[in-house]
């Protein structure tokens, strides 16, 4: 890939929510994912992991039953029931109707252990940018495949839930979901903060 079509993909990804009901073939989804197995981990233990749902009834399954999840947090947030009702509805919608929907995880099965509370969260959060960083190498693989796809953190919400439904084990932690599909929407990009406000030279503050 050339230059002018790195950049192109950079600049040209979209988070897509509405997709066509077109069905993606296994060779190209399989692709998409393995991307994520390219992307840099913390000493490289590779601490990623992907359930790959097409199944109609399992997408319908987890969504509802996250959504249930969620409609309890709302309530005790004093949202009105009509609210958190809707919200849910919308929620399960998008995700049984994405033809895909990627379950991203991760275990701490290969990461370094320490007696240290302290540096173990570290290594936590290490496995967790570890992870990000997969992602985002799907996301890109996606969009360079004339796909649409859309990063969504609902998982972290409602962990056991998702482990239960999906019969995940207890130590591989759902941190994130990824719908995926070829787009029915073409959104205009988000306003982004210009350089001189997200980056310094040398010391914090310092203007580029």
């Amino acid at each position: 890939m050339g230059m002018p079509d790195f950049w192109n993909v950079i600049r040209g990804r979209r988070s897509i929510r509405v997709y066509l009901p077109k069905i993606i073939s296994e060779e190209v989804l399989l692709g998409v994912v393995d991307a994520a197995r390219w992307a840099p981990s913390a000493h490289n233990a590779q601490p990623w992991r992907f359930i790959i749902i097409t199944d109609l009834n399992v997408k319908r399954g987890l969504a509802e039953a996250m959504a249930s999840d969620w409609m309890r947090d709302l309530e005790r947030d004093g949202v009105p029931s009509e609210v958190y009702r809707r919200l849910a509805e919308e929620s399960i919608r998008r995700f049984t109707e994405a033809p895909v929907v990627i379950v991203a995880a991760i275990t701490m099965g290969e990461m370094h252990r320490y007696p240290n509370r302290r540096r173990q969260r570290f290594e936590h959060l290490m496995a967790t940018q570890s992870l990000a960083a997969a992602i985002q190498n799907i996301l890109l693989a996606a969009y360079a495949e004339g796909l649409g796809a859309c990063w969504f953190c609902a998982p972290l919400f409602c962990q056991d839930t998702v482990r239960r439904v999906l019969r995940m084990p207890r130590d591989v932690e759902p941190q994130a979901l990824i719908t995926i599909g070829y787009p029915a929407e073409s959104p205009e990009p988000p306003p982004r903060k210009p350089l001189k406000e997200i980056a310094f030279k040398n010391y914090w503050g310092v203007s580029l």
